[in-house]
């Protein structure tokens, strides 16, 4: 099987600091300056039978509102950071954003969100055994709000905060996934 446009050269239409546009062939998409990724941080606490996850809000300028999210952040975005591993990323990322360390961590995996128009990747990570050091919220650019959400009504919890216009970011499928089946 042969792919219109897999071996046509790629050109840079346009490149600024932290993202470039490209094409290829017919195709135009955008990847992350310097091949710089993300890790996204699903964070659990509790016994079973009172999961809890911990989800952030911040406002998010693309989409003109605030959006809930995993914790997550760039991975070798700071200068002399170019060979960072994105489970350092991970952790400083989950300190610096809602204020917990993690006793537990495990590499869940690399995934693409949207491969037909962003060739940026994340590394998804589950940190468990939490305990609070700090406020979070993020750096001095950032306003973040952390949210403890029990697993049990995460769904409640995501369907208000849409019907209040908050930007839903896919990768909280990863907790509504099995619910949503029921819906069908």
């Amino acid at each position: 099987m042969t792919i219109a446009d897999a071996d046509a050269p790629e050109e840079i239409r346009w490149a600024g600091k932290w993202l470039i546009a490209k094409q290829r062939g017919r195709w135009e998409y955008v990847t992350r300056a310097r091949n710089i990724r993300a890790a996204v941080i699903l964070a659990v606490d509790g016994p079973p039978e009172a999961r809890e996850v911990v989800l952030i809000d911040q406002y998010r300028v693309p989409v003109g509102r605030r959006s809930l999210e995993l914790p997550a952040g760039l991975i070798g975005d700071e200068a002399g950071g170019e060979g960072e591993d994105p489970m350092s990323a991970a952790k400083r990322e989950l300190e610096e954003e809602t204020g917990y360390i993690a006793r537990e961590w495990t590499d869940l995996g690399e995934f693409w969100s949207s491969p037909g128009m962003v060739s940026e990747s994340f590394s998804l990570l589950r940190a468990s055994g939490l305990e609070k050091v700090g406020a979070g919220g993020g750096d001095e650019n950032e306003d973040i709000v952390v949210h403890r959400v029990p697993l049990t009504g995460i769904a409640e919890f995501v369907a208000e905060a849409r019907g209040a216009g908050t930007a839903i970011d896919v990768r909280l499928l990863v907790m509504l996934g099995a619910g949503m089946l029921q819906l069908a």
